[in-house]
């Protein structure tokens, strides 16, 4: 969260009064060439102004629409708390004093004069209220004067009623009628009330931006992991230090031992271990070699190596991270139009019940009956105040999506987050997103006479000359075991068939069942041992050495190994999978009898994965798609909910509402139980707030007297509205701790 500027001195846009009406659609005030910060509300999002003046709809602190590296401004908190801690040392001998009446022989009214007693608390109470409690009235006038009614209005109407009242039996207790007068003929004052709701009001403004700052202080450590300068080669070979804000792509950077990554790059020089956990969750550091990327803000190890920057600035993962949330937490879910339906007759239905209360307390209530109508009234408008009721929602969502975020799970926005809740079946790409993505050497089964090394080498000789895929399976399968490969001569690609060469001074082949046939290797045992791996997913090379069959060579996308974990416990949690894949039928078959797909769909184009999606809609159920392709783009986008893998495409991301950062399907998962968190916090929150309004009003009203003699004080009513904040606030941070 960046600047939120005093609610006193930014009331107003230079330009545009405060307090004037706005009409529908003139919410957005940024001029077509600004460039600076632009504030909005979390719950009215099409507000958009360029300084902090409160929403002119409900009232609330504007937020900034990015979040802002660098030291982080708190002026209305800091306002918001000076008025807070002065309001307090001013109204608790205020109170003390109100509340001397219970002490026994009632000591303290006699320290003050009783013809100066409610000069003295106009005093303390003048101050609390009209420089403590402005912001409060600024609001509330710019809420009556658009015709958009909120708890500041409440709050206003409340206080004013309670001061003036106070003021005018100061100024001049003659006017006023007996009606209006206690047993010893005195017109009560309710300074107290007016400045104890004021203080009680602030301290609910602090406790909610104190809570906002947290809910982006995850995002914010994030956005500040990446370290301010950067080692930049230059065309000699020599170094210079350079802020990372003058790095381009292509710029080569020198990364030394146990410093930050700066960008977004590709290691071209040397090699080291990087902890990743920032993005990915994981504990254990990562292998990074020449061709290996790198990523902005992760810690490099004990090794040094030289990068070239590919993503700079707000084209970083990171900043990408940043910016995603960020939009996130100002989101709205479908819920919160709940809460606006009720808030939008709600206030009114209060300012008319508190008129109500006033009426039949001056006609019916016992004396001085003027007095218990005025007090009742503001009991009812200030124990009324939605506030509960506005931060139910955005709270939730903010604290939710800064816990995903921490967990690498990045929501677009809140109505992703609420839809994942209600999936029932979650439609998965093969490849990429249950497997690895890129074929890997697995099976090497050598004949009589060959052992495994002695057959993977003389293949991987061969298809080092090779351009294709399987042979850079193999070649890296036979690094891997650090085999010695020998030079070849005589290459010879055949096309349809697999590929020829002396290696040693013999002639190997590496190919399908034709070349062997052709170089007189045919076995007939081999194709049915080569049928076994294919029915398990793997594609087969047949291997010959001077005209002898030599062995088999399985290359496979290896099934990740959490998917099976992830797999589980999305059946755990009642959905049904359904793999979509381009793959040929019998690799698909064999991946799903592993890991325990429920439905199989191969052989299909991207244009067959969206009407498949469509076809499940169809029927009712309530789907999501997890990708990471540029073929998957378009049925993430036709899913309810898109899950993309933060591994994939760019297009896979931007058409997806959730991105996984770490690619893995486990991911899922936990998104949904972020989900079920989430919503399940937003509705006790409702609930709270629901109940509490429900139930305080009434009594407020006076609706218990006639029975038992009790009133609600407005002091109480004001202590009690801010419980409910509190409750609401305490509730939704405890989002940070759910275990997903």
């Amino acid at each position: 969260m960046k600047t939120h500027e005093s609610s006193e001195h930014a009331c107003c846009h230079e330009g545009h009064d405060a307090a004037a009406p706005v009409a529908s659609g003139d919410y957005d005030l940024v001029p077509a060439d600004y460039s600076g910060t632009v504030y909005t509300c979390p719950m009215h999002p099409q507000v958009r102004d360029v300084r902090n003046s409160g929403c002119p709809i409900c009232g609330m602190a504007l937020e900034p629409e990015g979040i802002v590296a660098g030291e982080e401004d708190t002026s209305e908190l800091d306002d918001m708390t000076h008025r807070f801690w002065v309001s307090a040392a001013l109204t608790l001998p205020l109170f003390v004093y109100a509340m001397g009446d219970l002490i026994p022989g009632q000591p303290l009214k006699h320290l003050v004069p009783a013809d100066w007693a409610a000069w003295m608390q106009f005093a303390f109470a003048a101050p609390v209220v009209l420089w403590g409690g402005r912001p409060f009235f600024v609001r509330g006038v710019q809420s009556i004067r658009s015709m958009n009614l909120n708890m500041f209005t409440l709050i206003a109407l409340g206080v004013g009623v309670a001061f003036i009242y106070s003021l005018v039996a100061t100024v001049a207790p003659g006017i006023f009628p007996d009606a209006f007068r206690n047993a010893a003929g005195e017109v009560a004052v309710y300074y107290e009330a007016a400045a104890v709701i004021t203080t009680l009001v602030l301290l609910g403004q602090v406790l909610e931006l104190r809570a906002r700052s947290e809910t982006s202080g995850a995002i914010r450590a994030l956005l500040e992991l990446a370290p301010p300068t950067a080692n930049r080669l230059r065309a000699d070979g020599s170094e210079e230090e350079v802020s990372i804000d003058e790095l381009a792509s292509g710029d080569r950077i020198r990364v030394r031992p146990g410093e930050k990554i700066p960008v977004d790059g590709t290691v071209t020089e040397g090699s080291s271990n990087v902890d990743e956990s920032m993005i990915s969750g994981e504990p254990i550091p990562v292998e990074k070699q020449t061709g290996d990327t790198v990523v902005g803000g992760t810690v490099n190890g004990v090794g040094g190596f030289v990068m070239a920057a590919t993503n700079v600035g707000d084209d970083t993962l990171l900043s990408q991270i940043v910016k995603m949330v960020a939009e996130a937490q100002r989101s709205r879910a479908p819920i919160q139009r709940l809460a606006d339906r009720v808030a939008a007759w709600f206030v009114p239905t209060v300012v008319t019940v508190a008129v109500i209360t006033f009426v039949v307390w001056a006609w019916l209530g016992p004396q001085p009956a003027m007095a218990y109508a005025i007090v009742n009234a503001v009991a009812v408008l200030i124990i009324a105040c939605p506030c509960a009721l506005g931060l139910a929602t955005p709270m939730s969502i903010m604290v939710g999506t800064g816990r995903g975020a921490q967990n690498g799970i990045l929501v677009k926005n809140a109505e992703a987050l609420e839809t994942l809740e209600k999936v029932d079946t979650i439609v998965v790409d093969k490849t990429g997103t249950l497997t690895a993505g890129r074929p890997e050497l697995v099976t090497v089964d050598p004949l009589t006479g060959f052992s495994e090394e002695s057959l993977l080498s003389f293949a991987a000789a061969v298809e080092i000359a090779s351009e294709h895929p399987l042979a850079a399976a193999i070649v890296a399968g036979a690094n891997q075991q650090s085999l010695p490969l020998q030079a070849q001569q005589n290459f010879k690609s055949i096309t349809g068939q697999g590929a020829q060469a002396t290696v040693a001074g013999k002639a190997v082949a590496v190919g399908n069942e034709k070349l062997m046939k052709s170089v007189g290797a045919d076995d007939p045992q081999l194709p049915l041992t080569a049928e076994s791996y294919r029915e398990d997913g793997q594609t087969v090379m047949f291997v010959a050495v001077d005209g002898r069959a030599a062995g088999l060579l399985g290359v496979a996308d290896p099934i990740k190994p959490t998917t099976p974990q992830a797999i589980v416990q999305l059946h755990r949690a009642g959905l049904r999978v359904v793999m979509l894949t381009g793959d040929s039928a019998a690799t698909a078959n064999a991946v799903a009898r592993k890991i325990g797909i429920d439905e199989v769909q191969a052989d299909v184009s991207p244009e067959d994965k969206i009407r498949i999606v469509r076809e499940l809609q169809a029927r009712g159920s309530i789907v999501a798609m997890a990708g990471d392709g540029i073929n998957d783009a378009p049925a993430l986008a036709q899913a309810d909910v898109g899950v993309a893998m933060g591994t994939g495409t760019d297009v896979a991301m931007q058409s997806a509402g959730v991105t996984l950062v770490r690619g893995d399907l486990l991911g899922v998962a936990k998104a949904r139980a972020l989900s079920q968190a989430t919503m399940r916090n937003i509705r006790q929150n409702l609930f709270f707030a629901f109940a509490y309004n429900t139930a305080g009003v009434p009594i407020a009203a006076g609706i218990l007297y006639p029975f038992f003699g009790l009133l609600l004080s407005p002091m109480i009513a004001a202590a009690a509205m801010s419980l409910s904040s509190v409750s609401v606030i305490g509730n939704a941070l405890r989002l940070r701790k759910a275990t997903l």
